[in-house]
C-alpha cells in the first residue's frame, strides 16, 4: 500500500464525508439532548457510517444491483429525507418526533456522512486500489469526524442555546437546499444514465 495512495484516498474521502458540513446539522438535531446523549449519538452516527462504508467497499455494486437501486435513485431518496428533516427544523412540524434521538444519528450517518458520493467513491477506490487502501483511508477520515462530533457539546456550551436556536433555523434552510440539490442531481444523473435527450 503506497503511502501516496493512502494520502490521496484519505484526503478524498475526508472531503466527501465532509464532517464540517455534518457538524452544524448534528448540533441542530441534538440541541435538546443532554451531553451523554450527544456523545452516544456521535458514536452511533460514526459507527453506522463506518459500517455502511465497509459494506459498500466490499459489495457496493452488487448490493445496489440486488435491490435494483441505482446511484441516482439513492441520491434522490436521500434528498427527500433531507427535505423532510428541514421542514421539521424550520417550521417545527412534527415529522420526526417518534424516536427523535434515533433519527438524529441515523440522519447524520446516512445520507449526511455516507451518502451517494461516499458510496460511489468507495466503489471507485476499491476498483483502483483494492480493499486495503480505501479501508484505512475510511477509518482515518471517520476517526477525525468522530472527534469533531464528540466535541459538539463543548461548542454548544461556548455559544449558548439561544444562538443555537437561531442557527438551527438557518441550517434548516441549508439542509432544504441540500435536499433539493440531491434530488436535482439525482434526476439529472438518471436522465444522463438513461440516455434521454431533452430538446429545448
Amino acid at each position: 500500500m503506497p503511502f501516496s495512495d493512502l494520502i490521496y484516498a484519505t484526503t478524498l474521502l475526508f472531503f466527501i464525508f465532509d464532517p464540517f458540513a455534518s457538524l452544524p446539522i448534528f448540533i441542530t438535531l441534538t440541541k435538546s439532548f443532554n451531553d451523554e446523549d450527544k456523545m452516544k449519538s456521535a458514536n452511533k452516527a460514526v459507527l453506522v457510517a463506518g459500517i455502511l462504508f465497509v459494506i459498500f467497499v466490499f459489495i457496493g455494486k452488487e448490493l445496489l444491483g440486488v435491490f435494483g437501486v441505482t446511484t441516482p435513485s439513492f441520491r434522490m431518496a436521500g434528498g427527500i429525507v433531507l427535505l423532510l428533516m428541514a421542514i421539521e427544523i424550520v417550521f417545527g412540524i412534527g415529522i420526526m418526533h417518534q424516536g427523535e434521538q434515533n433519527v438524529a444519528w441515523v440522519i447524520v450517518a446516512s445520507p449526511i456522512l455516507t451518502g451517494p458520493g461516499v458510496i460511489t467513491t468507495a466503489i471507485i477506490l476499491t476498483t483502483n486500489y483494492g480493499y486495503i487502501t480505501p479501508l484505512f483511508a475510511g477509518v482515518i477520515s471517520l476517526v477525525i469526524t468522530w472527534g469533531l462530533l464528540r466535541n459538539a457539546a463543548t461548542m454548544v456550551r461556548l455559544v449558548g442555546n439561544n444562538v443555537i436556536d437561531i442557527f438551527s433555523k438557518v441550517i434548516g434552510l441549508f439542509i432544504a437546499a441540500m435536499g433539493i440539490e440531491y434530488i436535482m442531481r439525482g434526476a439529472i444523473d438518471y436522465i444522463v444514465a438513461s440516455g434521454l435527450v431533452i430538446l429545448l
